[in-house]
Order: structure tokens, then C-alpha cells, then sequence
């Protein structure tokens, strides 16, 4: 992967770390009663893309690829149900809304994640299964 592409992304799900785990954090140990689930969404947010982040730095691409996968499906989910039944949500959680209240980054990120580790991938397995150079 382009090593500005890596840092950018590590970069990115670092900052969404740090806003997803104080704002989970300021909503369980406050008011956690109001919205169990909405705040423990957004704790695990945090936690996902704390995982992206350290897998995308030490260059664990699996790992990566899987996180980034399951936080595009709990943003399309989350974002969803958000709009089917808004009363399961009584307050919003980093996905709601497909992440608008974070600009959409939430929805947005994993779309480039899985994009650049995809052709990361792909140009990786090229590079395995290129054919010997004829040596006669």
C-alpha cells in the first residue's frame, strides 16, 4: 500500500478512535440508562477503529480488510435502522445516520479502506504469481 495512503488511514481511524471512545464514554458514564445500546455502539466504534488502526500500523492487512468490512456493515446498518425505526434509537450513536454527525467519515473511511487494502492485495498476489523470467 502507498506509504502516504497507510499513514493517512492510520491517521484517520486514530481520530475516529479518540472521538467515538469520548463521546461513548461521556454517554455511558453519564447517561448510559437513556440508550444502552445506542452508547455501546458507539464504544464498539471505538474499539474497531482502534483495531483498524493498529492493524493497518503494523501492517496485519487481514485484519484490516475484516474490521474495515464489519465497521462499513455496522455503518449501513446502524444508519439503516436509523431511518426504518428512528425509536430504537433514542439518541444517535457514531454510525446514526451513516456517520453524518462525523461528516460522513464513518461511512466514507471503510468504503477507502477496503478499496486500497483490496488492490494492495491484489497487486501483492500479482507480484507472487508472475511468471519466472525464460531462461534459456
Amino acid at each position: 500500500m502507498n506509504p502516504i495512503a497507510r499513514i493517512a488511514l492510520i491517521l484517520a481511524y486514530s481520530v475516529l478512535a479518540l472521538a467515538a471512545l469520548g463521546r461513548s464514554s461521556y454517554q455511558i458514564s453519564t447517561k448510559f440508562s437513556e440508550a444502552p445500546l445506542a452508547y455501546s455502539i458507539s464504544a464498539v466504534s471505538a474499539v474497531i477503529y482502534l483495531a483498524i488502526a493498529v492493524a493497518l500500523w503494523r501492517g496485519l492487512h487481514r485484519v484490516a480488510l475484516a474490521g474495515s468490512a464489519i465497521e462499513l456493515a455496522g455503518v449501513l446498518t446502524v444508519g439503516t435502522l436509523g431511518y426504518i425505526e428512528s425509536s430504537w434509537w433514542p439518541d444517535e450513536t457514531v454510525w446514526t445516520g451513516y456517520g453524518s454527525a462525523y461528516g460522513w467519515v464513518p461511512l466514507l473511511l471503510p468504503i477507502l479502506a477496503l478499496w486500497a487494502l483490496l488492490v494492495d492485495r491484489s497487486r501483492r498476489n500479482q507480484r507472487r504469481v508472475a511468471p519466472a523470467a525464460d531462461a534459456s
